[in-house]
């Protein structure tokens, strides 16, 4: 049994009946388990972005000291308002279209669409720096969080599918990951079916949807999550650890909980190939918990069809993060690292 809406198995190049069509269309409006909840959780991360911008009442001004080329410069800047890429806006198109991530007094990694809080020195990191570290975890995490978002779009309702989490990016693990919980303890994808979560993932990216952050009280999180069974169960212990907040993302609809950071766009996102769904434990009489693995490389990078054959296919092997099931620990965090 497909549980993969066929409608978005056309966009991996397979073709359509009618009736095919007609329940990929029923099942975009329905597409997973809790669907309903996501208007709200929208509407509630709005208006509390909303509530945030509001609240900053008198507006400061704060110097930021930009490094890089074409040559260092002063930015007068609005504090709590300005972004990093409001900064790159003032040197150049190009800046604003490379720069992935931003890097805050030469060691903090910041989010390029989050207000800066104080004055500071900023960089602007592509993916061509000499040391790529910190841009690369980005991206990876990054990557995780797309494929949550491409996984919501192409199941079916009946699957139910249930979002879990995503460990802290590794890039050498070989793959980025999500893992879900399927209605289903038998699950074995096929080769359409995965193409057709690759498919979704380079759709994200050619819609260039910026991805923002959040951060909010444990309170309104369990509220926006309150229909997610294991969002609900995280929150806690996330909360514990962070004085009370939960940081969130969100690219188009779909939020998520990571403390970040993430590249600016879904643009970044090159090429991409969802490789191996491995089924780690029985979760309850019916269902299962599942491992979605993918590879990808950062927009405009290129290999060769060998050497990207060979990433692919160590993508494939079951990434040793720790598993959805196993007992958490605080120095395991989830989506946390």
């Amino acid at each position: 049994m497909s549980h993969v809406s066929d409608a978005h198995v056309e966009l991996g190049g397979f073709s359509l009946s009618g009736d095919m069509l007609h329940l990929a269309e029923k099942s975009q409006a329905n597409f997973s388990a809790g669907s309903a909840s996501i208007p709200s959780r929208n509407e509630l991360f709005t208006q509390e972005q909303r509530r945030q911008r509001e609240a900053i009442g008198r507006i400061d001004k704060i110097e930021v000291r930009y490094l890089g080329l074409p040559e260092d410069v002063t930015l007068v800047m609005n504090n709590h308002i300005s972004t990093p890429f409001n900064c790159a806006q003032h040197l150049s198109e190009g800046h604003c279209r490379r720069s992935a991530l931003a890097l805050i007094d030469g060691s903090v990694p910041w989010d390029m669409h989050r207000p800066l809080q104080e004055s500071c020195t900023l960089q602007l990191l592509n993916f061509n720096i000499s040391e790529p570290h910190v841009v690369n975890k980005a991206f990876w995490r990054t990557c995780s969080f797309m494929l949550g978002a491409a996984l919501t779009r192409v199941f079916k309702a009946e699957a139910k599918l249930q979002l879990h989490s995503f460990p802290g990016p590794n890039i050498k693990s070989g793959s980025f990951v999500h893992d879900i919980v399927l209605e289903t303890q038998s699950w074995q994808p096929t080769k359409s079916e995965m193409r057709a979560i690759s498919a979704e993932m380079i759709k994200l990216a050619a819609q260039d949807l910026r991805i923002e952050r959040l951060d909010v009280q444990q309170e309104l999180a369990q509220e926006m999550f309150k229909d997610s069974k294991y969002k609900s169960e995280q929150l806690p212990s996330i909360a514990q650890q962070s004085n009370g907040r939960v940081t969130l993302y969100r690219l188009g609809e779909h939020i998520d909980i990571s403390r970040g950071p993430m590249v600016a766009s879904t643009h970044f996102l090159g090429k991409c190939t969802v490789a191996a769904a491995h089924k780690v434990a029985d979760e309850g009489p019916a269902g299962a918990f599942y491992r979605i693995q993918g590879v990808a490389l950062p927009c405009g990078f290129k290999l060769n069809h060998v050497a990207y054959g060979l990433l692919e296919e160590r993508s494939q092997k079951l990434n040793p993060a720790r598993l959805p099931h196993e007992p958490f620990e605080e120095h395991q965090q989830m989506q946390l690292s």
